[in-house]
């Protein structure tokens, strides 16, 4: 509806009243809309439900361990309204169908009708498969040109472009979130590269299956979620060579953490660690995996059971 900002903004001058609006994108806070309301209204992002508000939400036999309760969180995510159906994958599917159908075609291809439909599934699909894959615009964009589904054009990097344009429709739909790279020695954010992670595991297990192979993957996705619902700002960790998954950040805090699935085997250890030993501040480091393990430190660098931070 044409102006609807006006009315709201009236109803604010005219009655003593707390106005709360809600809407699934970005453009609900368009310039005019800012221009309007400036100063006078607080933006609240919401998240799907974490893994702690997931275990309030669903009734679970007590036979039913923590891990299992887990596996389903990875398999069907946090979308409220999936507890209709009682983890019946065909049912949960059909509402995510419903829901991604609707951010996508709605929210996206009717504001910007001059988008194909066709490239940006695509782009989503590149995005979902190459979850905690360090890329850019270009290289997504020479893939899927060298895979016909762009057509890159001569001189410039015209599909880089057409990429970066869409990942910004996703962007803006809240269906993915992007994250830079972060020079740890240098102190500086870096313009080049970064990693994309889908909202809601549910969304990405709908459009690719889900798949134990790809474990590792989804397990980071769910950290980076949970650092965003712990109000971190995000990135990824560059120290010389060797990268960190993630470094958080707040006004007094800072954390370095890994994600791995596993740290039994000697070899994956010491890639997890290495990074982590080369930072010479005394920030907080962590390294979170599916272990239970009685080794809780490795020279001071934490290690910990992933479920047992999630519920912290």
């Amino acid at each position: 509806m044409e102006h609807w900002e006006k009315a709201v903004e009236s109803f604010r001058l005219d009655f003593d009243v707390d106005i709360y609006i809600t809407g699934s994108n970005a453009y609900l806070l368009s310039t005019e809309f800012s221009t309007l309301l400036s100063g006078r209204y607080v933006e609240i992002r919401m998240l799907p439900l974490s893994f702690k508000e997931f275990l309030t939400f669903y009734k679970f036999s007590p036979s039913v361990t923590i891990e299992e309760k887990f596996q389903k969180y990875l398999q069907f995510g946090g979308m409220p309204i999936l507890r209709e159906y009682h983890f019946n994958e065909a049912r949960s599917n059909q509402a995510l169908e419903g829901i991604y159908s609707t951010v996508v075609l709605r929210d996206i291809l009717q504001r910007k009708p001059q988008s194909d439909q066709s490239t940006l599934q695509k782009i989503m699909l590149f995005v979902c498969s190459n979850i905690g894959s360090i890329t850019s615009p270009n290289n997504i964009g020479t893939i899927l040109s060298n895979e016909g589904d762009i057509k890159a054009g001569k001189g410039k990097n015209v599909a880089g472009k057409t990429v970066e344009k869409y990942i910004e429709m996703l962007r803006n739909a809240f269906i993915i979130a992007s994250i830079g790279r972060y020079d740890v020695k240098g102190k500086q954010l870096l313009k080049t590269l970064g990693k994309n992670y889908v909202i809601d595991m549910g969304f990405r297990n709908m459009l690719l299956g889900y798949r134990d192979a790809d474990r590792g993957h989804i397990l980071e996705n769910i950290v980076y979620l949970e650092l965003a619902r712990r109000e971190y700002n995000v990135y990824i960790g560059k120290v010389g060579e060797t990268e960190i998954d993630f470094v958080a950040e707040k006004p007094n805090d800072k954390l370095y953490i890994q994600v791995t699935e596993s740290m039994q085997l000697p070899e994956t250890r010491e890639r997890e660690l290495r990074p982590l030993r080369m930072i010479s501040d005394n920030y907080e480091k962590i390294i979170l995996s599916m272990d239970r393990s009685y080794i809780n430190s490795y020279d001071g660098i934490k290690s910990l059971y992933l479920i047992d931070w999630l519920l912290e």
